[in-house]
Parts: C-alpha cells; structure tokens; sequence
C-alpha cells in the first residue's frame, strides 16, 4: 500500500485573495458548461428523466438487476422497467453486488458503483491495463475472432476481473488482470492497496476466486523461455495482511464454503484446505501438529483409540478393565 505524503502549504504557495476570487469565477464558469462526468446517464421508462428518490421506498432485493447496454432495473413485482443507467460510449459487460450496492464492470475499463433503491452513482474508478485485456487485442488469433467471439471474451474476462467479497457489514471488491490487482472499500471507492505481481510473473485472473473474507489470486512464472516454471497464491484481505503460498504453474482454488478453500496442486501432492476468516492452512487429522493447530478440519478428528468394535462382538465389561482405570465405587 503506498501513502501520498502530505503537502505542506507555504507562503509562496498561497494565493492572493485577488487571484483566489478569480479562480473561483473561472471554475464557476467551467462548471456550468462542464459535461456530465464520465457519460453518465440515468433515465426512467422510455428515456423520461429519473426522479432522484422513487416515490416508493426500493432497494436491490425490490428490483431485478440486468446489464446491457447499460445497468436496467425493473420492477420485481409488476416487471416494469424502473430506470436505466448508461455510459456514453461504452457498455455494461458485468455485474456483481457489494451488500446492497451494484458494481458495473465497462469495456472502457471504467468500474462504478450504483445503489439501487434510488440509482445515485456513488463513485468511478479507472483500472490502467483492463481495458485492453477485456479487448484481448494482440493476442494469438484475436484477428481471427468474430464479433461475437470479441464480446463474449469481453464478458468472460470482466466477470473473471471483479470479485466482491461480502465481509459482514463492510463490503469491498478487488479487480484483478493479469498486470495488476487493486482493492477497494465499497463505501466510498477508496484504494486500499494495489499490487503488481513480481519478476517474470503474472496474474491469472480466469482461475481466482474469492471467499466472504479474502480474495485468492493465483500466479504463473516464466522462465528465460516462455516456458512456466513455478507459481503461487496469492490472498488479499482489507482489514489485515495478506497471505502468499508457492504452487505449481496450474494450481487450482475452490471455494468450499464462505470461508474454506481447497487448493489442488497436480497429482503428487494431496489437496490442502485453508482458512481465509483465520488466515492459516487447516491441519490434516494425525498430523503431529494437530493438538496445537491454529484450524482443525471441520467436524474434527475422530478419536484413534475410539475404535468401532466389530458386529456382534459383547460390549466390554467396566470389570475388564484395569484395576487402575476402573471407576471409583459410588457411596450407597
């Protein structure tokens, strides 16, 4: 994470009130002919302009979200279309929710967030180098694909570049391409952090995945070659540090529940499951680690000296037992 330092003002830097006032004017003036930021457009049915508030109270879970060309919503109850949201210029490819907030990826590489009950743009935010991997231009064969082919890639990479991840009560997002991974806080679109992977490495964002805690971005290195020698996980968390873990070149996540993942990585080495909420690899049953495990496999070990006694044998008796392991008699 990088912090811009603080500019400190000083005399030389301060204007005259003369100049202030100028400045002011002039930015007034700007103001007034400026066009509307980034192309946005928000109309109700048949291009009526929207009113800001419904007169009605809505939310997300009252309207049914779509994207194409832009972000519609309609009605649930009546499926009359409430109002539309667009871009001059550009297209909608993919939608994900962050709580009760609607993230809209676009082919010019722009990802904004809406709030669906009264369609108020909250905020916009320019991810440098996924435009033109949604695009995919210069690539092996890319002036082979169709104009179907193009969108459907775009489509494909746009739903594979953002993931949103529900933590309880503050929800963030992270856009992923193979060049850069970026986090954002939903409040407000702030950046959190922003990484580029390392060395002869790159993201590969069609095989990330994400949990209600943490987003998991695997990596591939190169050798001098081209050839992929090695590879890598990397997990981005928002309200702590991170986790990184070296794999093979075709390692593979999946998600097991809201906060488990199992990572598989080639026929020799068995599958392992970690723990994105706790940020630690869970400990296999008969490990020698498996008292002091910071996670242990869910629904615990059975007991190794709890032996299911073959069908039909007796049931042992108390007086079998060891005098030194018998219960102590009951007083009458």
């Amino acid at each position: 994470m990088s912090w811009k330092p603080l500019r400190v003002l000083t005399p030389r830097s301060i204007l005259p009130a003369s100049a202030v006032m100028l400045v002011l004017a002039v930015g007034a003036a700007a103001h007034a002919n400026k066009p509307v930021p980034f192309g946005d457009r928000v109309a109700g049915p048949g291009d009526a302009g929207a009113a800001p508030v419904n007169s009605e109270s809505l939310s997300s879970a009252d309207l049914d979200l779509r994207v194409g060309p832009g972000l519609e919503a309609f009605h649930k109850r009546t499926g009359e279309q409430a109002w539309s949201y667009r871009r001059e210029g550009a297209e909608a490819l993919h939608l994900a929710m962050a709580g009760d907030n609607a993230i809209v990826v676009w082919d010019d590489g722009l990802v904004t967030s809406v709030r669906p009950g009264d369609h108020e743009v909250r905020w916009h935010r320019a991810v440098p180098g996924l435009a033109d991997w949604l695009r995919g231009d210069g690539e092996p064969g890319a002036d082979k694909r169709t104009d179907a082919q193009r969108t459907a890639l775009a489509k494909q990479r746009a739903a594979a570049a953002l993931h949103t991840v529900q933590r309880d009560g503050s929800p963030w997002l992270a856009l992923v391409t193979p060049n850069l991974t970026m986090g954002l806080r939903d409040a407000d679109g702030d950046l959190r952090y922003n990484d580029k992977p390392s060395g002869s490495c790159v993201y590969d964002p069609l095989r990330a995945v994400h949990t209600d805690y943490a987003v998991l971005v695997p990596r591939t290195c190169t050798n001098s070659g081209g050839q992929a020698v090695s590879g890598g996980i990397t997990g981005y968390r928002l309200d702590s540090n991170g986790w990184t873990t070296n794999t093979g070149p075709t390692a593979t996540v999946k998600v097991l529940d809201r906060s488990r993942v199992e990572i598989t990585d080639g026929p020799i080495v068995p599958p392992r499951v970690f723990d994105t909420k706790a940020a630690a690899p869970e400990t296999a049953c008969g490990s020698v680690d498996a008292p002091f495990a910071a996670v242990r496999p869910q629904g615990g070990c059975a007991d190794p000296s709890a032996a299911q006694a073959p069908a039909g044998a007796p049931a042992p008796d108390a007086t079998d037992a060891p005098v030194g392991d018998r219960p102590a008699a009951q007083p009458q």
